[in-house]
């Protein structure tokens, strides 16, 4: 095996370390994330309380995203991408403080560093990646398909941590369960610096603090977009959606924790395959058409969903499947957005311009978790659904008008 491995081509290794990377990081994340929904449901923390938990968690998101990229770019990907192993080992040893520290300031700190963590980990994997395939157009599918296969399967591992996360829950209890994470992130953040290649996606000139923000017509509208999109995602599906499930329909935490686990999964499936679904040969490699059309397509979905929950049409087989569609019409936007910033990008400091995209991204997920508590626990799921709509909608406009010089 070792043999096997040290016969790939170099860029071929360091795929493979930062892909494994981000799944092990992405396995925790994901885990943590219905570990503390769940508890604190448990606990008897309404809506908008647990959603607060989250707050800080998106907060340092936005923030990291937009000086994590400069960092990236003067440091080395390399560097970015263990530091946020390390800041993510630090929030689980915090959470496996005992029970009666465990108080709504405290697990709000842990979050923020998870929070940093988390956009550390995947601005890294995502602008590497760029440094990694050939140039031209060979090089451009390669890309396409490289990025959608670390999306997806990262999403599928998010959802594989989402059951892990309520079945932890109910063999070992929170404080178990976190202890589990942290020894086994423990041992990849080790492999990690011993493997990681040393200054990938180092700029040639070292950026100012001032090109934080991007220049780029292209990218301010992509990042809008993407805002836009997750938000719409978000504030239905984070707190609302787990909830709704336990309260309403009476679900066991494994069974809520099983079925979005699932639905993350089959997300993230779809991802890796999205090259194949919209074509890739045949759009010249910018997209820009295709993600309009297909945010077109889910903001028209939506609505009609929405439209069946108001009219209280099959609630419960409504909802489920319905969920299943607006997965897949995601599933596919997000990896044309995740293929287009890789594309947009600069070649000299990727993590600049990758890193302002995803700090629209979390400014996104922030204003999706917040409103999904607060909408939630004022006027219920189906206001939630409204809000998506409308969330929605913003992002067909702006994507169309990437089609416009």
């Amino acid at each position: 095996m070792r043999e096997q491995l040290a016969a790939l081509p170099n860029e071929l290794k360091q795929y493979l370390i930062i892909t494994g990377n981000y799944w092990a990081f992405t396995l925790t994340d994901g885990a943590l994330r219905m570990l503390v929904v769940l508890y604190f449901h448990q606990l008897g923390y309404e809506a908008l309380a647990i959603a607060m938990l989250f707050l800080f968690y998106e907060v340092f998101g936005v923030i990291t995203n937009l000086v994590g990229g400069w960092l990236g770019a003067r440091l080395g990907l390399n560097k970015t991408m263990n530091l946020g192993l390390l800041l993510q080992l630090v929030a689980l040893a915090m959470l496996c403080a005992p029970s009666h520290w465990l108080t709504v300031g405290f697990v709000m700190t842990a979050q923020a560093l998870s929070g940093i963590a988390k956009d550390l980990n995947k601005m890294s994997a995502k602008s590497a990646i760029k440094y990694l395939v050939p140039k031209g157009h060979e090089g451009e599918s390669t890309l396409y398909k490289w990025v959608a296969i670390l999306t997806g399967s990262k999403n599928a591992l998010k959802g594989l941590g989402f059951f892990l996360g309520g079945v932890l829950l109910t063999l070992f209890g929170f404080t178990g369960a976190i202890f589990a994470m942290l020894v086994m992130l423990g041992v990849v953040w080790i492999l990690s610096l011993l493997t990681l290649n040393a200054d990938i996606g180092k700029a040639k000139n070292k950026p100012k603090f001032k090109t934080l923000f991007s220049k780029s017509r292209a990218i301010n509208l992509l990042s809008f977009a993407r805002m836009c999109l997750f938000a719409s995602r978000d504030v239905w599906f984070v707190v609302a959606l787990p909830v709704y499930l336990a309260t309403q329909f009476g679900w066991q935490h494994w069974w809520v924790s099983g079925f979005l686990a699932c639905w993350v999964i089959g997300y993230g499936l779809v991802q890796t395959q999205a090259p194949r679904i919209t074509g890739h040969k045949k759009v010249g490699f910018l997209p820009t058409r295709q993600a309009a059309m297909w945010v077109t397509a889910l903001t028209l979905f939506t609505c009609l969903l929405a439209k069946a929950l108001t009219l209280n049409v099959f609630m419960q087989l409504s909802l489920l499947i319905g969920l299943l569609i607006f997965g897949f019409i995601f599933a596919v936007n997000s990896s044309l957005h995740s293929y287009l910033i890789v594309s947009f990008a600069d070649n000299d400091g990727v993590s600049l311009d990758v890193g302002f995209y995803y700090m629209a991204n979390a400014l996104g997920r922030l204003v999706g978790t917040v409103l999904s508590g607060w909408v939630f626990q004022v006027f219920g799921l189906v206001a939630c659904l409204w809000v998506s709509v409308a969330l929605l909608a913003m992002a067909s406009v702006t994507t169309w008008s990437l089609n416009k010089k």
